[in-house]
């Protein structure tokens, strides 16, 4: 139970903590200034999200996520909002496939070479199919997470400053539910797509409470270190590399290889969600699948990073409220309508 609650929460921590959130550039386009409040309601909402998407996907055994939006809106929101995850997955990809190539300009490859060996990486996991997935986020991520959380309490602690944990104002609060509606198509997509390997109400609890907190706390202290950096955002695609410009050449590496980690696991969780919804109706093998996707994405990347996060991440937070408001309901009304 317990070690299954965990492959679960690295699991949803992988999906979640990609190119737009380990780099920071996601956190600061939703929170900043005025945002505790923000964050925790952030962490409530996210455990109640999780818990009703896994128990869905456990009870019908999904393979995929059209029928769990089918439970979750009904189902003419569910076509459309088939259309909208299958678009949002692309454009994550996209995004993931960008911030990976750029990391990887740290360490002298060029931008498409980085790009080559970023996408061969993506492919190879997909020999492995969904339980190759779930491997590689249970071995990478809880790296990711300590290596990330040292690294942020270490600048907060050396010389910063005092700053009250909580501002007075909390005006920035509504950021929590975007920035939910923001995850939560990812959520679907991958927890539907291992629905059927979920096997107790228990395991759901462990890893609903306990990725909620974790990435409720994380994402605390990481806007806490940005809030320090803010006057030199502008300079840096990535925020994180504000943060650690002083620090030793060796923790510098270690953080970029755990940056293009989180990036990696983010991508395939992104490309295995777009992936189950299709194969059926297509009848080719993943492998094959991911290299036919991953070629007709590589062009978007030129867009650039941190556009495509200020642009896209935003609209699809509006439009997801809808099916945020659906999880968050769906618990109420099923229990109606069994009474």
């Amino acid at each position: 139970m317990w070690k299954s609650g965990f492959q679960w929460i690295f699991l949803i921590m992988g999906t979640i903590i990609g190119a737009g959130y380990a780099s920071g550039r996601e956190l600061w386009q939703f929170f900043g200034k005025e945002s505790g409040l923000a964050i925790v309601l952030f962490t409530i909402i996210f455990s109640l999200c999780c818990y009703t998407i896994m128990k869905v996907s456990y009870e019908q055994k999904t393979e995929h996520f059209m029928p769990l939006l089918e439970k979750l809106v009904g189902a003419r929101w569910a076509s459309i909002y088939d259309i909208l995850i299958m678009l949002y997955l692309f454009t994550t990809t996209v995004v993931m496939l960008a911030g990976g190539s750029t990391s990887l300009e740290a360490f002298g490859f060029s931008y498409w070479g980085g790009m080559i060996l970023f996408c061969v990486c993506i492919v190879i996991i997909f020999f492995k199919g969904v339980q190759g997935m779930i491997t590689i986020n249970t071995l990478l991520t809880p790296l990711l997470i300590l290596g990330l959380l040292a690294t942020l309490l270490i600048f907060i602690g050396h010389d910063q400053g005092v700053m009250p944990l909580f501002e007075k104002l909390q005006r920035n609060w509504p950021s929590a539910f975007t920035f939910t509606s923001l995850n939560v198509l990812s959520l679907v997509a991958v927890l539907a797509a291992v629905g059927k390997k979920i096997k107790s109400i228990e395991e759901i609890k462990i890893a609903s409470i306990g990725s909620g907190l974790i990435i409720g706390f994380l994402s605390f202290v990481y806007n806490r270190a940005l809030l320090f950096v803010e006057s030199e955002m502008s300079h840096y695609e990535i925020p994180l590399f504000a943060i650690m410009k002083s620090f030793p050449y060796l923790m510098s590496f270690i953080m970029t290889i755990l940056l293009i980690s989180a990036i990696y696991t983010t991508a395939v969780s992104s490309i295995l969600g777009f992936l189950a919804r299709i194969k059926e109706a297509v009848g080719l093998p993943l492998p094959i699948l991911a290299v036919l996707l991953l070629l007709i994405m590589v062009p978007f990347t030129m867009v650039g990073f941190s556009t495509l996060i200020a642009v896209l991440y935003p609209i699809y937070g509006i439009l997801n409220l809808y099916l945020l408001a659906g999880i968050l309901a769906y618990p109420i009304i099923n229990r109606y309508k069994s009474e």
